[in-house]
């Protein structure tokens, strides 16, 4: 495809897409149901129609030499298939935010003025690797009335084709604009340049990846982009903490699974209670091969624990998303200390506080400055789903619009809207 060509196909998609928000942000929540609920069954009966297709992409990423855990991200298993249908069927169980009507408060004058929900418009979602994103990114925006335009990674081309064209059946079945969710057909990388720089067209970007993809896109997009870079998560477990609680919740941050941006990775210990609480999580974490970057005073602690992977934490350890069995430790005197720290060292996504303190875990939920803060719970519960959203379509450490797992409520914006019986303003 040459550069002209490409701009005129971009430039068609975006056009479709314009045209599709309209009808799309008019949609009523029955006929938006209908369409996930018959996509939801679609899934199901194509599953092996998907797989066959599925297939393809896994043998291309094997014979390009791709790592096993991008394979394995690549998969669509049957319990994948399950998966993105419940998906379906849970987002259309879910509230219609579009319409929603609040703070409405009678003036002087006798207007009443409130604020209306409604879709952004147009969003554009760049994924890698997982093809459910298709299906996860394609059933909120049919729910929050937006149009969506979809571009996944060259290597799940084959699968994303397939679902997409499930979830444009469903649409036009439901009697709503299949342009409502569009797939980017071309694997062209200069597909995404011209996505990231369509304002006419995209109201927001949503970034999905790894770290390199999300800085490309943050440094070139003219869109306004909605984005996490990474999850530097930390736990920090204060002098007041429950011991049992405490080793079994930073435990299950830190290994329930390495590789999401949710897990901990810094461990902040109050030096009061390091001494009990350290030898403990230590055998924890040396029996599941976790490799410990200490401070000294740590190091000293945990010097005893029988198989204990230890080093000596570097200045970059303090700011590291491991993503891998690795976490880094440091002893701190108090709050104060946990929260500086945090804030100077931390992505801004999630971090936690074991304690028994209310005055501390207060402070700690006023002070540190991450889109989720969290008291005696585990890190690894920052997700759309688990907060109830139903889906999420990303995570955002930004600080307009969204901020935390973006679902539904994320994908749509506030107006103000005023409600007068002849007023007039003297």
């Amino acid at each position: 495809m040459t550069a002209t060509d490409l701009q005129a196909y971009m430039d068609h998609v975006g056009a479709a897409a314009r045209a599709a928000a309209t009808r799309m942000a008019a949609a009523s929540t029955a006929a938006k149901n209908d369409a996930l609920r018959r996509l939801a069954a679609l899934i199901r009966t194509e599953g092996p129609r998907m797989q066959a297709e599925n297939a393809k992409d896994l043998a291309a990423a094997e014979a390009r030499g791709l790592a096993a855990p991008m394979v394995d991200r690549l998969r669509i298993t049957d319990k994948v298939v399950a998966q993105m249908a419940e998906n379906c069927e849970q987002v259309a169980a879910l509230p219609d935010p579009v319409g929603e009507m609040s703070n409405l408060r009678r003036r002087p004058t006798g207007i009443t003025v409130g604020q209306m929900r409604v879709p952004i418009g147009v969003f554009g979602m760049i994924y890698e690797s997982r093809p459910n994103v298709t299906i996860e990114a394609g059933s909120l925006g049919i729910k929050s009335g937006n149009a969506c335009v979809l571009r996944g990674g060259s290597e799940a081309i084959h699968s994303n084709l397939a679902l997409w064209k499930l979830v444009q059946q469903a649409l036009q079945a439901a009697g709503l604009p299949p342009e409502g969710v569009q797939l980017i057909e071309t694997t062209d990388r200069e597909a995404v340049g011209r996505l990231i720089a369509m304002p006419e067209y995209v109201d927001v970007i949503i970034p999905r990846g790894g770290k390199s993809l999300i800085e490309r896109i943050s440094r070139e997009a003219t869109v306004p982009v909605i984005k996490h870079l990474d999850g530097n998560c930390h736990v920090f477990v204060d002098a007041s903490a429950d011991l049992d609680l405490a080793v079994t919740v930073t435990d299950n941050a830190k290994t329930q699974k390495y590789s999401p941006c949710n897990a901990a990775e810094s461990l902040l210990v109050h030096e009061a209670i390091a001494p009990a609480f350290l030898p403990r999580i230590g055998a924890i974490f040396a029996a599941k091969g976790v490799e410990m970057r200490c401070d000294a005073g740590a190091k000293a602690l945990l010097a005893a624990v029988p198989g204990a992977k230890l080093a000596n934490a570097t200045e970059q350890d303090w700011a590291e998303e491991y993503l891998a069995p690795i976490i880094s430790i440091k002893l701190v005197k108090d709050v104060d200390e946990a929260i500086a720290h945090i804030n100077r060292y931390g992505s801004h996504h999630t971090d936690a506080i074991l304690t028994e303190h209310h005055p501390n875990a207060m402070r700690f939920l006023r002070e540190v400055d991450s889109a989720s803060v969290m008291v005696n719970a585990s890190t690894r519960f920052a997700d759309g789903f688990e907060y109830g959203l139903g889906a999420e379509i990303g995570i955002s450490t930004d600080k307009f619009h969204a901020r935390g797992p973006v679902g539904l409520e994320g994908l749509t914006s506030l107006k103000y809207i005023v409600l007068g019986q002849g007023e007039v303003r003297g």
